[in-house]
Order: structure tokens, then sequence, then C-alpha cells
């Protein structure tokens, strides 16, 4: 039997990572937590497939457990009766600490939390979720005119045009 690299290969190609872009635009993302969702089979197999979307999903702290709203994950193909809502509203799993912790920051400064990223991490899913305060308009055009310009510093120091 030959040894090869098609397993890391096949490791990287299923490692699925799910950006909220718009989040990092809206939001001035101040700290990060990375945690648990609790999920069925079939959203499993789609969060697989590349079959998910965060944009505009945001979490709320209610009776104690933290939920993500808004969360699409789309309908498994496969899946027939076993399918659930795309949008439904989907725990996540943090220490009883760290969600009074958020909470405290969000009532006390007026942050929000939004979802950035959805990975793999072992097998299992984790979503990483970050307190942020919203952006103003001109907060925008900052950030967006230091892109470009760092942009521009580094095409020139690699001799490009």
């Amino acid at each position: 039997m030959a040894t090869g690299t098609k397993g890391k290969d096949d490791a990287k190609k299923r490692n699925v990572s799910i950006l909220n872009r718009k989040a990092r635009h809206e939001y001035e993302i101040e700290e990060t937590y990375i945690c648990g969702i609790a999920l069925t089979g079939t959203e499993i197999k789609s969060i697989r497939l590349g079959l998910a979307n965060l944009q505009d999903s945001f979490c709320r702290v209610q009776g104690g457990e933290m939920w993500v709203n808004n969360f699409y994950i789309a309908p498994y193909d496969q899946g027939n009766r076993y399918n659930v809502e795309s949008r439904r509203v989907r725990k996540l799993l943090l220490h009883k600490w760290q969600i009074i912790k958020i909470s405290s920051r969000v009532n006390e400064r007026g942050l929000s939390i939004v979802p950035t990223k959805l990975f793999f991490d072992r097998g299992y899913v984790k979503i990483e979720i970050g307190i942020g305060r919203g952006k103003k308009l001109w907060d925008k055009r900052d950030s967006i005119a230091a892109r470009d310009s760092d942009r521009d510093a580094r095409r020139e120091a690699f001799g490009r045009d």
C-alpha cells in the first residue's frame, strides 16, 4: 500500500471557513470569543458543503443563554424530513461566566454581538463572535482610506506600479 499526501489534500479541501466580511466593515470589533453551536446532522452536512451565510446575523442573550439569530444554513439536498428551518434561532455553547461577562459589557456600553467567522475545529463546528461598536459613516471612510494607503505602500515596497 502506497502512502501519499492525498489525506492531507482532502483535509485542506474539507476545512470550510465562512467569513462575515460585512461585520468587520460595519463594526469595530474589540473582543472575540470562540464558541460551539448546537446544530442538527443535516445542518452540519450543509456547512461542510459551504452552504451557510453569516450576513445579517446577530447574537442575543436571553434567559441566561446566548442565541444566534438570522443565521442561514441551506437545507441539505438528501435531508428530506430531517431538514429544519434554514433561519431558525440556534443556541451558542458558552460557559455561564462568559455569557455573564459578555452580557454585562453589551448592556453597560451599548455594544453589539456579531458572528464573524464559522469554521471546523477537530470535527466540531465553531463560531467566532465579536463584541463591537457600530461604525459611523466617517469611520468606514477612514478604514477604507487606511486600507488603500497600506495597499499602495506594499505595491511601492515590491516595486509594482
